[in-house]
């Protein structure tokens, strides 16, 4: 088993943290069946008890060794923003102090989360408030879990029996430099016996860290991989995510395509629109080259994302609607599948980051 990050001073473990599996060694190591395991799941995933003593089936020295290794407690709550469309926006604070942020929407096909799985972020996109902050350390995925469970808690707060059934990890960070713990996550909320979320209702976004991309291949799992591009050319995603330098679209692209043979899954493109800088005409035929190079067009879905200006980055602008709309007519004039994002709380800080900047600065 990893090592998991124990605040100063702090001896016990999130239980969130552990798969079934490891904890029915720990309850065997501690002397106890190990069919224990799938009741304190039911407890955790499906009735939601924030106590070990309200797991009435399970005897009083069970549950005292339970108190005695693992915590079972929410995130602290600095501050949430609800917008007009339902969406919520939320501010935890994490057991050592530090500010996460978490975002629930409502679909027509029902709630999705979107997940922060690091403190900070180190991937330096020029655009993104979420990179204000430097990378402080990585989330556990029983901190990730967490998250989940305390936005479904707050949202059926008054009596409500409302599920999450989608889940974006797509919050701060980059979830393939927490690789480890995002893939422990995904296991946990994916798993039957746990919040049972479909892998094909989960989505994971990553910057486009191509080692990674295609270990990810590998795992043989039905979830969701959207890439963060903003750009088709080397020189325009450089000046937009420094992390190009350092992995150019070159060697993104055959990691993409180990993906795609690897899996036979479709793969996003995320696409943020600013303003005169890869809106134009130009762009989106770069781009239409790209995906149509090597047979990639019934493969790859683009999402266009408007920009949500961000106070501290006031390079950038959003888009006009008649620059998105000629984006999106030229895309689909060379056959690619696209879409223009639909927008979510609007009316708040709904820029990724830009809540937890706002209540820092």
């Amino acid at each position: 088993m990893s090592t998991t990050h124990v605040a100063i001073g702090q001896a016990k473990r999130s239980i969130y943290n552990l798969t079934e599996k490891e904890l029915a060694l720990w309850l065997v190591a501690k002397g106890v069946a190990p069919f224990r395991a799938q009741q304190i799941w039911k407890w955790l995933y499906q009735k939601k008890v924030d106590q070990f003593d309200a797991m009435s089936d399970l005897s009083l020295a069970t549950r005292l060794l339970l108190k005695e290794d693992f915590l079972l407690e929410a995130l602290t709550e600095e501050r949430a923003q609800c917008a007009k469309d339902g969406t919520i926006k939320c501010l935890f604070k994490l057991s050592d102090g530090h500010l996460i942020e978490t975002v629930l929407m409502r679909h027509p096909y029902g709630l999705s989360i979107c997940v922060t799985t690091q403190v900070g972020c180190n991937i330096g996109c020029t655009f993104c408030a979420s990179g204000l902050l430097k990378k402080v350390r990585n989330l556990t995925a029983g901190e990730i879990v967490q998250q989940l469970l305390d936005m479904e808690k707050k949202l059926n707060l008054g009596g409500k029996s409302e599920k999450i059934s989608h889940v974006v990890i797509m919050g701060i960070g980059e979830p393939f430099d927490n690789y480890e713990q995002v893939l422990r996550f995904i296991r946990i909320i994916n798993h039957p016996k746990g919040l049972a979320i479909g892998a094909r209702h989960i989505t994971l976004s990553t910057s486009g860290l191509a080692p990674k991309i295609k270990t990810f291949a590998d795992e043989g799992l039905q979830v969701n991989l959207a890439v963060s591009l903003h750009a088709a050319t080397n020189p325009l995603r450089t000046q937009i995510m420094k992390l190009n330098k350092a992995i150019p679209i070159e060697l993104l692209m055959e990691a993409v395509d180990y993906y795609l043979e690897k899996t036979n899954r479709r793969v996003t493109f995320e696409y943020i629109l600013l303003k005169e800088v890869n809106d134009l005409e130009s762009c989106a035929f770069d781009l239409a080259n790209l995906i149509l190079a090597k047979n990639r067009r019934h493969l790859i879905h683009v999402n266009l994302i408007p920009y949500n200006p961000v106070h501290e980055l006031d390079q950038y602008q959003r888009s006009d609607p008649k620059a998105i709309q000629r984006f999106v007519a030229t895309l689909r004039a060379q056959g690619i599948n696209v879409v223009v994002r639909k927008e979510h709380g609007t009316d708040i800080d709904a820029a990724c980051g830009q809540l937890r900047s706002k209540q820092l600065r």
